[in-house]
């Protein structure tokens, strides 16, 4: 009885010596992943989102550095601004959908000539803001005039034959929340 005791002992003691091992190969797999990114990842990541890079995921860390990307707003900035009743344009993406990436380098130039701080919620980090914001599809553009929202924007550009929006729907509903 005690040989098998001892034994039972030896094989517990080397599947948990095989997860301390396997749990440190990960973390520092993970650690060259982000390093091989980008050497500024964890600097872009806190900037960005708050967090370090290696709780982002892979599609978001290879966004970082793309000037397209680079006005985020955090979850808690969105609410506190939302809650302090500010006048505001979020823009709801997801760093994977194909008709976020089509649209975002087509939309920014034309808020930035517009006057218009477009701030970017990304729902691929943020899967809570689905909910919490009554998002139903990417990419969405909301006005939010005193905290409330007052002007919605589904849907993207128009590209691949797909039904959407042109260049001029976008200075159109940028106009059309200004005067509201």
């Amino acid at each position: 009885m005690k040989k098998l005791l001892l034994y039972l002992g030896i094989i517990v003691g080397l599947f948990v010596l095989l997860f301390i091992v396997n749990h440190q190969s990960e973390k520092a797999k993970e650690e060259t992943r982000v390093s091989k990114i980008d050497p500024t990842a964890n600097d872009k990541a806190k900037q960005l989102y708050g967090v370090e890079a290696s709780k982002l995921r892979p599609e978001t860390l290879a966004q970082l550095n793309d000037a397209n990307y680079q006005n985020i707003i955090k979850t808690a900035d969105l609410k506190n601004d939302l809650k302090d009743k500010k006048d505001m344009f979020v823009y709801y993406f997801q760093t994977t959908c194909p008709h976020c990436i089509a649209t975002t380098p087509v939309l920014n130039p034309i808020a930035k000539t517009a006057g218009i701080d477009l701030k970017q919620f990304n729902l691929w980090e943020y899967e809570a803001g689905w909910n919490e914001f009554n998002i139903k599809a990417t990419p969405t553009i909301i006005y939010y005039k005193g905290g409330k929202e007052v002007l919605r924007m589904e849907g993207g550009l128009s590209h691949d034959g797909q039904n959407g929006y042109s260049p001029d729907d976008f200075k159109k509903f940028f106009e059309e929340a200004k005067s509201k």
